[in-house]
């Protein structure tokens, strides 16, 4: 795959990072020429055929040459989270059998040094950004890393690369892990050469002779959704990767996109939602701006949730997009953007809608780390309001045990779908049927012409003590959406007699920490000040049970039973947490989605008031 890229796009520009805020260019051969010195370091370094090699750290050039140079050294190529703390990198490079570990900076390598004596198969470390503030056997700079391999003749590496086979194990994905320890997903080349090629032109993204797609690269490279996305399938089509600042999701991210101008992008739900409150804060600061906006984002969603022949409601659209919502998109970095993807957790229709607002449609992506990334892809061509898309030509998808509503679990068969679990064969069992098919565990309903959506999941799915089944996701979208100030709702009953609700409340986040504050968001404020109540922290909500806002919140709440399909899907009774949910405090995942066990443990007490007699 990489030669074909080399022959076809050798001299446009691959990867493009900032030193000294100055932008470095690296074009493919190169890029393909370099992945093969790391190679040659690798084995150098004793990598062995089948181990690991783990990366740890933000991307960056390095991380893709580190991924790809493990690939042609006969290894296994294993990220691991940036978030992770030094006993879960443990557990992933004991578990994968590391020979060597990519660390990004000094406070990545800070953790591989407190566990590097009990991975019994390390043998080196690499630190490929920043200089080295301690010194030992088997430590290397990136410099001195590259170098180490010069005199491994190009004929024995080719050899390697020569041997391997298309069924083979080459990339690693360890899932996050919220229902017990990670398992490593075991994806073969041809998982990933396939899902490359296919999936992303089920999403219409162009190959570089047509198009030269350029896209942004701040999502962890330890997810398979920003991995497939941003290495492998740049590789395929000749992608020019822009690399974000390590604190892209601190806010410089929009900084990178205004100055790449990217033709594609890619975000989980939660980074859409903070894009849509940054913008929904910045419209605030005045009332004029305010309804100007939202009287161009209402015409616009009206022309895209129903098309008109009215020569007035077609004008004026466009209007609005020329004097209002292409400069909102330009501010944004998404002047030049044609395609946006929204992939690894279900997001909400009010980000949805709010987008589509803006004129910018967001494509769902669906799948599993056990399916490479997506199985099932929204495009330009291939589109549908609140649904994921269709099964990627090639691939094959059906719903088992369905109900009388059409909801069944998601079962997937085709050339995305993973070797198995490393290390766990009884797991690897249980996922697969008798003829083949991957249980995904999620439960949907697909429409005639083979569009699916995502409605819940089936360990999250809530039967109440009364036997009821009630998926959760859907109410909570909800709530989210009857009720502006909530941030997070996360529903509860499971073998209760009753529903209950977690809340939390709209608030800023530190920069530096992305921790969040006690501040409320501006449009949290706005919420506060309709309803009568003059608070602006969550504090003050929470610990003088603000009237106004409680009361609010029960209208909120009482709509949304409203429309319960029955009494036992009602919310019966329901509570604000004190601080919303983050990475840090464990609640969030690497790619910001929900832990429920988590959240159920960690707010056990409150939980338990709910139903206390």
């Amino acid at each position: 795959m990489f030669l074909e890229c080399v022959a076809k796009y050798g001299t446009l520009d691959a990867l493009s990072s900032k030193k000294d805020g100055v932008w470095e260019h690296v074009n493919f051969m190169k890029y393909y020429n370099l992945c093969r010195r790391a190679a040659k370091s690798f084995l150098k370094l004793g990598l062995k055929r089948f181990y690991s090699v783990g990366i740890l750290g933000f991307n960056s050039p390095e991380w893709f040459m580190s991924a790809v140079g493990t690939v042609f050294a006969g290894g296994i190529m294993t990220g691991i989270y940036a978030t992770n703390s030094p006993e879960a990198c443990h557990y992933v490079a004991n578990d994968c059998r590391a020979n060597i570990i990519v660390a990004e900076n000094q406070k990545q390598l800070e953790k591989i040094l407190q566990i590097w004596e009990t991975l019994p198969h390390l043998k080196a470390v690499v630190q490929y950004k920043g200089s080295l503030h301690v010194k030992r056997p088997g430590l290397y700079t990136w410099a001195e890393f590259m170098e180490l391999g010069k005199d491994f003749s190009d004929e024995h590496l080719d050899d390697i690369i020569n041997s391997q086979k298309p069924n083979e194990c080459c990339v690693l994905i360890y899932t996050s892990g919220t229902t017990g320890n990670p398992k490593g997903v075991m994806l073969s080349h041809d998982n990933i050469t396939w899902t490359a090629a296919q999936a992303s032109r089920a999403g219409d993204m162009q190959p570089a002779e047509i198009q030269q797609e350029s896209i942004v690269s701040y999502l962890p490279l330890s997810h398979i959704a920003a991995q497939i996305y941003d290495l492998w399938t740049g590789i395929k089509w000749g992608e020019h990767i822009y690399f974000a600042n390590p604190d892209a999701l601190k806010g410089t991210l929009v900084d990178t996109l205004r100055e790449a101008q990217p033709t594609s992008h890619m975000g989980v739900p939660r980074v859409w939602e903070k894009i849509m409150e940054r913008i929904k804060e910045v419209s605030a600061q005045g009332a004029v701006r305010r309804k100007m906006l939202s009287w161009a984002m209402s015409v616009s969603l009206e022309k895209n949730l129903g098309p008109s022949r009215n020569e007035l409601k077609m004008f004026l659209p466009a209007v609005a997009d020329l004097l209002i919502l292409s400069k909102i998109r330009k501010m944004m970095g998404f002047s030049h953007c044609q395609k946006h993807f929204s992939g690894a957790a279900p997001i909400s229709t009010e980000t949805l809608e709010f987008f589509l607002g803006l004129n910018i449609t967001l494509y769902e992506a669906y799948g599993m780390s056990e399916t490479s990334g997506p199985h099932v892809m929204s495009g330009p061509h291939a589109h549908r309001f609140q649904c994921c898309g269709k099964a990627v030509p090639g691939c094959q998808m059906k719903l088992a045990n369905k109900d009388s509503e059409g909801n069944g679990e998601i079962c997937f068969w085709g050339r995305t779908v993973f070797m198995g679990y490393l290390n766990m064969e009884a797991k690897t069992k249980e996922v697969f049927d008798k003829d083949g098919w991957l249980h995904s565990g999620d439960i949907g309903k697909m429409d005639a012409e083979g569009f699916l959506q995502v409605t819940g999941r089936l360990k999250e799915l809530i039967i109440t003590a009364g036997g009821e089944n009630v998926p959760p996701i859907l109410i909570e979208d909800a709530v989210k959406r009857s009720i502006p100030i909530v941030s997070n709702a996360v529903l509860i009953g499971d073998r209760r007699k009753f529903l209950s609700m977690l809340l939390t409340l709209k608030s800023t986040v530190d920069l530096d920490t992305l921790e969040p504050m006690d501040n409320l968001t501006q449009e949290a404020i706005r919420f506060c000040q309709e309803v009568g109540s003059k608070a602006t922290t969550v504090s003050e909500i929470v610990g003088q049970k603000d009237q106004p806002v409680y009361r609010a919140i029960q209208e909120g709440i009482d709509k949304v039973n409203s429309k319960a399909v029955s009494n036992a899907q009602c919310i019966q009774k329901w509570a604000i947490l004190a601080k919303d949910f983050s990475i840090d405090g464990g609640e969030m995942g690497p790619t910001m989605k929900i832990k429920r066990y988590v959240i159920l443990e960690k707010y056990k007490e409150v939980v338990e008031a709910f139903y206390a007699i």
